[in-house]
């Protein structure tokens, strides 16, 4: 097998906390439309707009407000108050500013990744502002090679990207938590994927693993990286 030159990075509940806070959020959502509908009720719609919302919105905050506002037109027939719009556009910017929280063994994995001799990028999806902020915040910017901030993740997304960087896919592995961005396109370029689960995923992240593919690897946490790297590439 080709030598592993290529390591890139989820960020988003790879590296630091996420969708914790997305969930607090719509639990704010839902207690304020309590009196117009039940939380399951408001879990599905607002889903509903999101799944719409993401090809006009793109990934990220930004866009989750918007959907929550949609759907607290749409439940309250337009009869929503002017204070709730007020409060979910106030709970974006909390979301905004919020301080970066790492996960276990971040830091090493990357200085890991690098220590191996490869090439090591961070890869993610999303706003533009809200991942600038949230990298230049997490004191991790400095020990990577090159950032990429892509609108989704697709094989097509990814090959293009090492060609761009000037590797085979074949030397390429990606780490992240979700299945369908960070790992099944990579494995159809023909790189490693290893999925870093969290205890939280967005449903529309959702996919099934790839067991039995001979470049899938799953860790409990980024603790594994390095005694991963050492047995596929010694």
């Amino acid at each position: 097998m080709a030598r592993i030159t290529f390591i890139g990075f989820d960020a988003d509940d790879t590296l630091w906390q996420n969708e914790t806070f997305f969930r607090l959020t719509q639990e704010r959502f839902e207690s304020l439309l309590a009196d117009h509908a039940d939380p399951a009720h408001l879990h599905d719609r607002l889903l509903a707009a999101e799944r719409r919302n993401v090809g006009h919105y793109g990934f990220g905050v930004k866009g989750f407000v918007l959907s929550m506002i949609e759907t607290a037109i749409e439940v309250t027939e337009g009869r929503v108050q002017a204070s709730v719009v007020a409060e979910l556009m106030a709970a974006g910017r909390e979301m905004l500013a919020h301080p970066i929280e790492l996960l276990p063994h971040a830091r090493d994995a990357v200085v890991a990744a690098a220590d191996h001799g490869a090439r090591v990028v961070l890869i993610t999806k999303g706003d533009l502002l809200d991942q600038e902020r949230k990298l230049a915040q997490s004191g991790l910017g400095d020990l990577f090679h090159g950032v990429e901030i892509v609108s989704n993740k697709t094989a097509d997304v990814y090959a293009r990207l090492f060609m761009r960087h000037g590797v085979a896919a074949e030397g390429a592995m990606m780490l992240g938590n979700s299945l369908k961005s960070d790992v099944l396109p990579v494995l159809e370029t023909g790189g490693w994927g290893v999925h870093v689960p969290h205890h939280l995923t967005w449903a529309l992240e959702h996919a099934e693993p790839p067991h039995g593919h001979e470049r899938f690897c799953e860790l409990s946490d980024l603790g594994g990286l390095l005694p991963l790297l050492n047995r596929v590439d010694p």
